[in-house]
């Protein structure tokens, strides 16, 4: 929680909209981040934050004072995106990209940056054989830290529900990223390997 959280939430829930206006400045970064890693497109990403802050607004009275705002603010944007993401697969329309999670920075060069790339692929194409729920709820748990009681309150799941969505979401990200693994030409570079044992951490139950 931010020190000047409590203060600027209680004059926002009283019509402050300057107050407001903090906590957007204050979250616009974690709610893209999150809407980016969601949405794999900068713009989608940009557009689902927007979004995500007016319905905040909105039900701002609705708030729950006993439920930790971040989460709440999050989860609306999760939602928000897992819609975006299912008007999509009902579109038929593939995604383009996908986010690349903090993993270790390669040394410059031609060499490392062609490894970078190869790394991020790989990171797309594990995201990607994810349903968007799962989605949603890995990359709260994995990227964000959020506890079993925070992601099911934001998804609307039970804990057993979460869990096995998580041992399954688990067990196709090593799948996929198995068969990245094996494809990729050459081995593994050293920065590859440290990319592998980043992720394998990630994936561990």
């Amino acid at each position: 929680m931010l020190d000047n959280e409590p203060e600027w939430l209680s004059k926002a829930l009283n019509g402050d909209s300057q107050a407001f206006t903090y906590l957007v400045e204050a979250y616009a970064r974690p709610v893209h981040n999150l809407c980016y890693r969601m949405l794999g497109n900068t713009q989608d990403a940009e557009d689902a934050a927007q979004e995500t802050f007016l319905r905040a607004y909105q039900s701002l009275r609705r708030y729950d004072r006993d439920r930790s705002f971040s989460t709440w603010l999050l989860s609306i944007a999760a939602h928000y995106c897992i819609d975006q993401l299912r008007k999509r697969k009902m579109q038929i329309i593939s995604m383009e990209e996908l986010p690349n999670p903090d993993l270790p920075e390669p040394s410059p060069g031609p060499e490392s940056n062609l490894s970078r790339k190869e790394e991020q692929n790989r990171i797309r194409a594990v995201l990607k054989v994810l349903d968007p729920i799962d989605r949603a709820a890995v990359i709260m748990y994995y990227w964000y830290d959020f506890s079993y009681d925070e992601i099911c309150q934001a998804l609307s799941l039970t804990v057993s529900a979460l869990k096995s969505r998580l041992h399954r979401a688990r067990r196709l990200m090593a799948q996929e990223w198995l068969a990245s693994q094996s494809a990729a030409p050459g081995g593994l570079t050293p920065e590859m390997q440290q990319s592998e044992s980043l992720m394998a951490e990630r994936m561990a139950p």
